[in-house]
């Protein structure tokens, strides 16, 4: 791809046949001697391996692999997510007992067969699609087995290794419906957080307490039943770690992905505050999209940040990747917790969290400024001359100039009241 980035990425297998979009899934012949982070495990990829995932508790591990590790936050984040359309995740069991290359797995029929057919029919497909695991129990609303779809919004329960083939062809060949499955409509946001510890160090270290502080912020917001978060298995871009990918749809409801990478459990109230609840971009965060090639990627970015008071044009993406004050995380979060999320039509405290410069309030309150000068000018020119036009800019009314107007009609109404009272009086008089 001649990207300067990590090629533990996820590979795209295309046919040279056809002009159909491959499949974007973990090349199982990718060697793990390429990453001297990676927690090696046993190729064969059993679920019965030993000693897969160490204890990542400690502050050494936090220190070398987690949050705390040298390389946190000094890359490139936007336009590092290849190019896909559809995003297939299959519910079976845990972090803990996947193994390395979980679509190998020898003694796991299901995640073995889904891959091999996925692939067999890659040429078919009509959308470029990514295929990964996340986390299943029976019993649960996620058993084993569930396929979850996006950007469809749809699940399957229970699929099994009898039925892999009639799936693939129905639903990712043909874009049909699986028979005896009946799709179920998914709703609300689904975030997912790469926890695939066997795979690499980092993910292993930083995935777990990520989910755990998105189901504690969940619960302590009420948001069960509208937010759902699972671990999941290699998605690509291990440096990136923390690595979060959040589906849902957007006020005109259109089903959007969008990938979070440097994620660290700080982050975690801003991100379903700004991006679940208020559906705007993290950009500091922000990886990419689906949807979007690299390219397209790093363009919208730059288009945001210009439309967004111009306080970023001139840095770079790295600099907006910097570590920010974290103390303004835990104002955010406590702001939160006092009175709700931040409100669309309001000042969010998520927005104080990422300008936390002086030099920058400085340049957005200037460039606020010029906004409003520049629009008092045009709205002058507009309103003023021989060639103004005849469609005047009319502003709305503030309630001062509203109230004054009220109080005029109501003088009128007075007065207008005494002249008729005048007026029958005097006719009453003459009568008499």
């Amino acid at each position: 791809m001649g990207s300067a980035r990590d090629r533990d990425d996820s590979l795209a297998f295309t046919n040279p046949s056809t002009s159909s979009s491959p499949i974007v899934i973990s090349d199982p012949l990718e060697s793990f001697l390429s990453d001297p982070n990676s927690h090696i495990g046993s190729a064969s990829g059993s679920l019965q391996n030993d000693g897969l995932l160490a204890d990542t508790s400690g502050s050494s591990s936090d220190a070398e692999f987690g949050f705390n590790r040298p390389e946190f936050r000094t890359s490139q984040l936007a336009g590092t997510v290849e190019f896909y359309q559809r995003h297939v995740f299959l519910c079976y069991k845990n972090p803990q007992v996947w193994p390395p290359r979980i679509e190998a797995a020898e003694f796991d029929r299901l995640p073995r067969l889904l891959y091999a057919a996925v692939m067999a029919r890659r040429g078919d497909m009509k959308k470029e699609t990514r295929l990964t695991i996340c986390e299943g129990h029976d019993g649960t609303e996620t058993s084993n087995g569930d396929v979850l779809i996006f950007p469809d919004m749809i699940r399957y329960r229970r699929l099994t290794h009898f039925d892999v083939d009639t799936f693939v062809e129905e639903v990712l060949v043909k874009d049909g419906e699986w028979q005896p499955g009946t799709p179920e409509t998914l709703k609300g946001s689904y975030v997912f957080v790469c926890s695939h510890g066997s795979r690499d160090r980092r993910c292993g270290v930083c995935g777990p307490p990520l989910v755990t502080r998105f189901r504690e912020e969940i619960e302590l917001h009420g948001l069960q039943g509208k937010v759902s978060v699972s671990p999941c298995s290699h998605i690509g871009g291990h440096k990136y770690a923390g690595n979060v990918i959040i589906y849902g749809s957007n006020c005109n409801r259109e089903v959007s992905g969008h990938w979070y990478g440097y994620v660290a459990p700080e982050d975690v109230t801003v991100l379903l505050e700004q991006h679940v609840g208020k559906g705007e971009i993290v950009d500091w965060l922000w990886r990419g999209q689906m949807g979007l090639s690299e390219e397209q990627q790093k363009e919208s970015q730059e288009r945001r940040l210009q439309l967004n008071g111009e306080i970023n044009v001139g840095k770079t993406t790295t600099e907006l990747t910097q570590p920010k004050d974290r103390g303004n995380a835990s104002v955010c979060r406590s702001q939160v917790e006092n009175g709700g999320f931040c409100q669309g039509n309001g000042k969010s405290c998520c927005q104080n969290a990422m300008i936390d410069s002086p030099d920058l309030n400085e340049i957005a309150a200037k460039a606020t400024a010029e906004k409003k000068k520049s629009s008092r000018k045009l709205l002058s020119r507009k309103n003023s001359g021989k060639g103004a036009s005849t469609r005047k800019v009319c502003a709305m009314p503030t309630w001062f100039q509203s109230w004054e107007r009220e109080d005029t009609y109501a003088a009128l109404a007075v007065v207008c009241a005494a002249v008729s009272v005048a007026v029958a009086y005097k006719c009453y008089k003459q009568l008499s």
